[in-house]
């Protein structure tokens, strides 16, 4: 067994797939936990906890140390929750005979890479540090009852997922509830101290993120809408049906923009925030394919991410809306902590830097155009 830095990358970006066993046993035991408990949709929490970060740090309460401990701890709980997921469900005999969730990740026990035993010893031990951190949270709040409120919803979601709440139609629902505003919320909350107005606004902030999570959590169930009503796992899109499922998700989208739209109106935000808008391409990406059938097979060049396909999709959108908010949000915060000129008002300024952010934008278009014209002739 020997350390590779290369699989750890690799399991943090994208779902690994493996059918080789002896393939398995020579990694080592940071790699084989990474591609279980499927660590590459470890950034959704960490992007949850980084934007109340930036909040408590806008806002002057920001201490590294607990937001680091409390953040790790959601990360751990999120993989202490999938491992429990593909547990419940192989006992169940969902996750046998080839189901869409052993298409796109490894799934070590539905290919017999390891022992229920073990499955349980590792979610234990994810769970354990999971625990551990928000014992920690709760101390450093002092004691606060919304934290212990928040701490006992989150582990009332991890527990009851699988076992009734993606059955009754309401684990999109949820996933939307956490790692928008409870958890962006939850996260302050901790670092504040107390229940300040802060909170709630801090809350609000989080529902655009947690709508963009919720899509592709939507979109994974529409891209596995047949093998779920098969196996009569009522999820939200099966029980409302594949149409209203593609109608809420894009709603979903749009509304994470009015939200943000609406946060920067009312000054909560300055204009700097506005730079998600250049998300907005994928997001039309996404529901433009949304509308239209899904394919019966891969296309060329997406073999690799097969079953996967909305779900990509709004993965695809997700990562760039992220990244684009908390840059936004970091400029937001930056001129929030030190002290702008009279002359350079900060929502200028932020108009500014999508002026910017848009002409390289439209230069790049125009460059690569240029260049695929160019290639066309000898």
């Amino acid at each position: 067994m020997r350390i590779n830095i290369g699989i750890w990358k690799t399991a943090l970006w994208q779902f690994v797939k493996m059918s080789d066993k002896k393939e398995w046993e020579r990694l080592d035991l940071v790699s084989k936990w990474l591609i279980a408990a499927r660590a590459a949709v470890a950034p959704v929490t960490l992007n949850s906890g980084a934007i109340a970060g930036l909040l408590a740090l806008r806002d002057g309460i920001f201490d590294p140390l607990a937001w680091a401990i409390v953040t790790f701890g959601l990360c751990m709980a999120h993989g202490a929750n999938n491992l429990l997921n593909d547990y419940i469900d192989f006992k169940h005999g969902i996750d046998r005979d080839a189901y869409f969730r052993t298409q796109y990740n490894v799934h070590p026990l539905a290919q017999g890479f390891w022992t229920e035993r073990q499955q349980l010893a590792w979610f234990a031990t994810t769970g354990a540090l999971a625990l551990l951190a928000g014992v920690y949270a709760y101390f450093y709040s002092g004691f606060h009852p919304g934290v212990l409120a928040i701490f006992a919803f989150g582990c009332a979601v991890l527990l009851f997922y699988s076992l009734a709440l993606k059955h009754w139609g309401l684990g999109e629902l949820a996933i939307f509830i956490v790692w928008g505003p409870v958890m962006v919320g939850g996260v302050y909350l901790v670092l504040a101290r107390e229940w300040t107005p802060g909170v709630w606004a801090a809350a609000l902030a989080g529902v655009p993120y947690g709508l963009c999570v919720a899509s592709v959590n939507v979109a994974k169930h529409i891209d596995k809408f047949n093998e779920d009503k098969r196996r009569g796992i009522n999820t939200f899109v099966v029980r409302s049906g594949p149409m209203v499922a593609r109608v809420a998700t894009i709603g979903a989208i749009i509304t994470a923009y009015i939200v943000i739209a609406c946060l920067v109106a009312s000054d909560y935000f300055s204009t700097f925030v506005l730079l998600v808008l250049f998300a907005l391409r994928r997001a039309f990406l996404a529901g433009s394919l949304l509308v239209r059938p899904r394919p019966n097979a891969p296309l060329p060049g997406f073999e690799s991410f097969w079953p996967i396909w909305f779900s990509g999709l709004y993965v695809y959108h997700v990562r760039s809306f992220a990244a684009l908010f908390m840059m936004g949000m970091w400029l937001d915060t930056f001129t929030h902590i030190i002290t702008l000129p009279p002359a350079l008002p900060t929502n200028a300024l932020g108009l500014v830097s999508l002026g910017i952010v848009g002409l390289v934008g439209v230069y790049g278009v125009i460059k690569g155009r240029r260049k695929q014209l160019v290639s066309q002739f000898p």
